[in-house]
């Protein structure tokens, strides 16, 4: 068993990324039971957020800039705007970071991606109103973002070229409301319509085939109620990354047969914020959960990854360090303490 995290870290500076990134690498890399990753700081503005570093990946590809109501395409490729260029800059620079601080580790890594149903439902067209609403404009952005996916990969691999696997996680926070209808329009009086299952499937299959495709592992991240574990599976992800509070029923079992299969779960235990308890509460929910559900914690532990609730970024520095000492320490004592 293993212990992971979400993404993002608190902090407003280039210093606190780089007192994030020490964090991660020295308790998630210090044995077999930690995947390290690359944190996010987005308290540094939006072009270092998510949707930022993603967006600066398609530079070049998708131009894009940052409106007062968020990030908008231009309708223009090969000229990003400036918001778009300190974006690519920032990630850029994060990487350098990694590839000097993570020099000769050899165990798992990962990094995080906007998948494209949120950056869809996210992320205006040139014209107003959110990519979602336009099939053209679906399909562009998910294939232009499988294209970049690839060439990221690479160069994760070139910096850290011992890492014994790369995690490439796409978040989906947003993908239970596309599947509802539940993304509001640009007026917030209506919503839009619902994207059917297939469509999404094929979107999140092109990535998940050419993340596989790159040589790493491919993972979807929903902290949301209802997430779709099983059109996930479908799609190709081989880990789904949940919130275990905000499952129901149906969705614990999901996990389970997707754990019974072989699929990684990375299950969302320790609080990303506020007090934190101790590691012998969290062993004994994460325990309590297995046996609901008729799992033996040792048949299925090499599949159970543990990790906070969701990101960190609303956290004190100190909850941060704590959560993440917790997430490996749960892991560690979950797998018998070797």
């Amino acid at each position: 068993m293993r212990g992971s995290g979400v993404g993002s870290f608190p902090g407003a500076t280039q210093r606190d990324f780089d007192e994030a990134l020490r964090i991660v690498l020295g308790e998630l890399a210090a044995d077999a039971h930690g995947i390290t990753y690359l944190p996010e700081v987005p308290g540094r503005g939006a072009p270092s957020g998510m949707l930022g570093r993603t967006l600066g990946l398609l530079s070049g590809v998708l131009d894009a800039d940052l409106q007062p109501a968020g990030w908008r395409l231009t309708g223009t490729a090969g000229a990003p705007a400036v918001d778009q260029r300190r974006a690519a800059s920032l990630l850029a620079q994060d990487l350098d970071s990694l590839e000097e601080h993570a020099q000769g580790h050899a165990g798992p890594i990962k990094v995080q991606v906007v998948g494209p149903w949120t950056l869809a439902a996210t992320v205006e067209r040139p014209r107003g109103d959110k990519l979602l609403a336009d099939h053209g404009a679906r399909r562009d952005l998910a294939q232009g973002l499988a294209e970049v996916i690839a060439g990221h990969v690479a160069d994760v691999r070139r910096r850290v070229p011992v890492a014994a696997e790369v995690v490439v996680q796409l978040d989906e926070p947003a993908l239970p409301a596309v599947l509802a209808a539940g993304i509001p329009t640009a007026s917030g009086f209506g919503r839009h319509r619902a994207i059917h299952p297939p469509e999404v499937s094929e979107h999140l299959a092109w990535l998940t085939d050419s993340i596989a495709g790159s040589g790493a592992t491919p993972w979807v991240h929903c902290c949301a109620p209802d997430v779709p574990i099983g059109l996930l599976r479908g799609a190709g992800a081989a880990g789904v990354m949940i919130d275990l509070s905000l499952l129901a029923a149906d969705g614990l079992e999901h996990a389970a047969e997707a754990l019974e299969a072989g699929t990684t779960i990375a299950a969302g235990v320790v609080p990303s914020r506020g007090e934190m308890p101790s590691d012998a509460v969290v062993v004994e929910r994460v325990l309590r959960w297995l046996d609901l559900l008729g799992l033996d914690p040792e048949v299925v532990g090499p599949h159970l990854v543990i990790t906070p609730a969701c990101g960190l970024a609303g956290a004190t520095p100190a909850e941060a360090r704590r959560a993440t000492e917790l997430v490996r320490s749960v892991a560690r004592s979950l797998s018998g303490g070797a």
